[in-house]
């Protein structure tokens, strides 16, 4: 009798210190969205350079982070720059949080800085002024730190394919690149899937970007984008959040109102520069085919980046999936020996727990796999070249904490091949081909609309009717209408803090509590059955539709249509691989104790097809103290003795003993390789067995084991 009287009093509270959470986060969304350069950023920071000054402005700032209290920045260490994703929100994202990118480069000492944006783009600003812009910030982070290793940089969901783009112009500027829930390749997926990328497809192409931003007076709402985000997941984003929020709501409004400072910081993009997007990546999927230029004529090829490059994704991210993320492997490499041809580093982590967002703003990302891309910087960028997956474990309880484990968790680079990467999902030829319908319909209708439409909407629309429009925009309303300039919320903030002086939790053993949760959860999955529904019917008819052969043939795609071909090496690349392998093939029996070195602990870490990052570290450290080699030193040592292994491995055992001659240098050469591997712990049989043939060779002298050999 009395759990009701109870609940209703607790519910009621919570309800009125949910609406005035709604309240307060409404003036945040007036309050920061009037300040153009507002940021969520809680880092302090100075301003290096501002992309106002450059012949084609941009809204893009260079920002160099300060070091917190008690940290110190070591300026001889590699400088870290982020690059924040501008995708519907205001910026600042990468680095709202202690634990993050941003965080964990300064907690290493690493000098860093931050590619940020301001919210109104400027006038006539393009994409491409955007990427080559920022070709000056990695120019002056280079000019600052002369004596130090290339930039990492760091590149977030949009801000990923954008940083790469910067790299592909000038790749002498970069270090490793590490792009995070990035989609590189939109059309790939999984049926059953990634439902976004039919939108393009069913509203018929990119015209309905075009007619959105004319009738914003040639300015794109991001409203529109973050939108489409929240339509994922409707179960979420119209019940599951708020409820969330609702039922605790004595311990998560701060937490809550952080994120949705950002989250509703709604800014602009130039129509232009967001139909450049659509039409190039996310409808003609043009970037891994060499099907995009600069303004100078420059083609952006992904092979033109020679440094390593990181991707980071997750399964459970529904809005750059891994089919989108690592797809672009596919489309430019035939096999693993062909990145290995080529000279090139692609290394992938994959998450299974964390959807979009966490990839780059959660704590327990930031603690984890930041932590390790940070501290594992310099060991992937000499990593040998190939296909690499960076697997993150949890230290195992008889590993203590220090030396070359900094944290809680230990890496490995495991050597893949492109099977790895089609078993994550790919599209059939078929469904590229389907994909290569709407682009061709895409450009049909836009070509229609801007011949028929455009003058006529451009004619009629103006900015008040573009102000009134985005001021009411249904996701701008949901905040704003819960803000103080509704008169109706004024008597809510008095109200809120009564109910928190009289707040009267009931106890978790509540029935008409347990009775709440159980009808939300009946929403929640009435919400989710919809959204199966929904996002298999939009599956069925696009496919029934583009993938219809008389619609295909209509838009000049038939079954002999190869919609996705991998460009294979030129004459030019064949040569230039020819005269590299000879190069190689002449280095078999030169070298000194480095070279040897090297070499040996390759060839056993070779074994299992992995390498720890305790090895590699302690190979590092070998590197400083008696190698005495910077790391591009090294990095050109490691590449070279990688390939004369896999050129002539038995010649290149062999010729070990006359690049460590005598007995000291070859007992020493024997320590070290025991030392380093047995770093990363007990070496696995087969790493033991090769230890074993290192001993034999080196074990007796070389006059010795020739005479044996003769004998035998």
């Amino acid at each position: 009798m009395n759990a009701w009287p109870a609940y209703m009093i607790d519910a009621l509270q919570r309800g009125v210190l949910f609406v005035d959470l709604l309240r307060r986060r409404g003036n945040e969304e007036i309050e920061i969205t009037s300040r153009p350069t507002a940021t969520v950023l809680r880092f302090d920071h100075e301003v290096v350079m501002t992309g106002r000054s450059l012949p084609r402005p941009i809204n893009y700032s260079l920002l160099h982070i300060l070091p917190t209290p008690g940290r110190a920045t070591d300026t001889r260490k590699r400088p870290v720059v982020v690059v924040d994703p501008r995708a519907g929100q205001g910026p600042g994202i990468g680095g709202f949080k202690a634990e993050s990118e941003i965080g964990d480069a300064l907690e290493a000492g690493h000098p860093v800085y931050f590619i940020a944006f301001s919210a109104a783009p400027e006038p006539g600003q393009q994409f491409l002024d955007v990427v080559e812009g920022q070709v000056k910030f990695f120019e002056r982070v280079v000019e600052l730190h002369p004596d130090s290793s290339r930039p990492f940089a760091i590149g977030n969901c949009q801000a990923g394919y954008q940083t790469l783009m910067v790299a592909m112009l000038r790749p002498d500027l970069f270090g490793p690149c590490l792009v995070a829930g990035s989609p590189m390749s939109y059309w790939q997926g999984v049926h059953g899937k990634d439902p976004m990328r039919y939108s393009g497809g069913l509203l018929g192409g990119s015209w309905l970007t075009a007619l959105t931003s004319d009738l914003g007076d040639g300015k794109f709402d991001g409203t529109g984008l973050v939108l489409n985000f929240d339509m994922l997941n409707p179960a979420y984003w119209l019940w599951g959040k708020q409820y969330e929020i609702y039922t605790h709501i004595d311990t998560g409004a701060e937490r809550y109102l952080e994120f949705e400072k950002w989250w509703g910081d709604f800014i602009e993009l130039n129509g232009d520069e967001l139909q450049f997007l659509v039409d190039n990546l996310f409808i003609g999927d043009k970037l891994t085919r060499n099907e995009i230029k600069s303004h100078d004529g420059t083609v952006f090829d992904i092979r033109n980046i020679t440094s390593p490059i990181i991707v980071f994704t997750s399964s459970e991210d529904n809005i750059s999936p891994p089919p989108q993320a690592l797809g672009w492997i596919l489309d430019v490499y035939r096999d693993v020996d062909d990145i290995r041809a080529t000279g090139r580093t692609i290394v992938y982590c994959l998450s299974h727990k964390v959807g979009h967002l966490a990839i780059f703003v959660s704590t327990k990302v930031g603690a984890e796999q930041d932590e390790e891309f940070v501290q594992m910087m310099d060991v992937i960028d000499c990593l040998p070249p190939g296909l690499h997956e960076m697997v993150i474990s949890p230290r195992p309880a008889d590993v203590p904490a220090g030396g070359f484990v900094t944290g809680d968790w230990i890496a490995r680079f495991e050597q893949r091949s492109l099977d790895d990467i089609r078993a994550l999902g790919r599209n059939s030829p078929a469904d590229d081909r389907a994909f290569a319908a709407v682009a061709r319909l895409s450009d049909l209708n836009l070509s229609l609309y801007r011949t028929f439409m455009q003058p006529v909407v451009r004619a009629l629309a103006n900015q008040p009717a573009a102000s009134i429009m985005r001021a009411l925009d249904p996701l701008r309303l949901s905040y704003t209408l819960f803000s103080d300039r509704n008169p109706w919320m004024r008597p809510v903030q008095k109200l809120a803090a009564e109910a928190a002086a009289s707040r009267k939790p009931v106890p978790a053993d509540n029935p008409f509590l347990a009775l709440q949760t159980r009808i939300s959860d009946q929403i929640t999955a009435g919400l989710d059955a919809y959204r199966v529904q929904r996002d298999q019917m939009a599956e069925k008819m696009f496919f029934a539709f583009y993938g219809s052969p008389f619609v295909q043939a209509l838009l000049g795609v038939d079954a002999n249509s190869d919609a996705r071909p991998v460009l294979g090496p030129s004459s030019e690349d064949l040569a230039a691989r020819q005269a590299r392998s000879d190069a190689y093939e002449a280095m078999l029996k030169t070298g000194g104790f480095d070279e040897a070195l090297t070499r040996a602990v390759l060839y056993v870490m070779a074994a299992d097809r992995a390498i720890d990052q305790r090895s590699a570290l302690a190979l590092n450290v070998a590197r400083q103290r008696l190698m005495h080699l910077s790391l591009a030193q090294f990095k050109a040592l490691v590449r070279d003795q990688f390939f004369v292994l896999q050129l002539e491995p038995d010649r290149a055992l062999e010729a070990l003993a006359s690049m460590a001659p005598g007995a000291d240098a070859r007992k020493e050469l024997l320590k070290q390789v025991n030392a380093i591997i047995g770093a990363g712990g007990s070496p696995l049989s087969a790493a033991r067995d090769r230890l074993t043939r290192l001993s034999d060779l080196l074990g007796a002298p070389r006059e010795k084991r020739l005479a044996v050999v003769a004998s035998g």
